[in-house]
């Protein structure tokens, strides 16, 4: 059913960034129709979350075989402009470094060529007692695969 009304919209890689639209609805605003500043991190987290669906990270199988599941340990946001009710935003996000236990994550949220807000995000994966763990290689390959090409 893909592309169906019964399918979520899903992002896409583009060369080394992955790219999530998102429409703002009005749960999303305060009373003057902004953004509430909290739901940037809805729109981070989501959009992380289907890179990895993307990449062919399987973040429940990860979570319901004890793997572990991914833990966002540091933030940095930077808040440029006000996104505002009915406003179509894409939040671009790209791998900067992958570690044995983590990676950075640098995301972008846009109006079409402006700048909103910025964050650089450091993921973990930890077990399920709450410890660093080590990535499974074949993840880190799949960062990798993607922290390596150029745009």
């Amino acid at each position: 059913m893909e592309g169906s009304p019964y399918q979520p919209p899903r992002g896409a890689f583009e060369d080394d960034v992955h790219l999530f639209a998102v429409s703002v609805y009005f749960e999303d605003t305060d009373l003057s129709g902004i953004v509430y500043h909290a739901n940037y991190l809805r729109y981070f987290e989501r959009a992380r979350s289907d890179m990895l669906r993307a990449l062919g990270i399987d973040q429940r199988a990860a979570i319901e075989s004890g793997l572990g599941a991914y833990a966002v340990t540091e933030m940095d946001i930077k808040w440029k402009r006000p996104a505002r009710l009915d406003d179509d935003l894409l939040v671009i996000s790209r791998v900067e470094t992958v570690r044995a236990a983590s990676c950075s994550i640098h995301q972008r949220v846009m109006r079409g060529d402006e700048l909103l807000a910025e964050a650089r995000v450091i993921a973990a994966l930890l077990s399920p007692e709450g410890r660093p763990r080590r990535q499974p290689v074949e993840w880190i390959e799949k960062f990798n695969a993607v922290l390596g090409k150029g745009v």
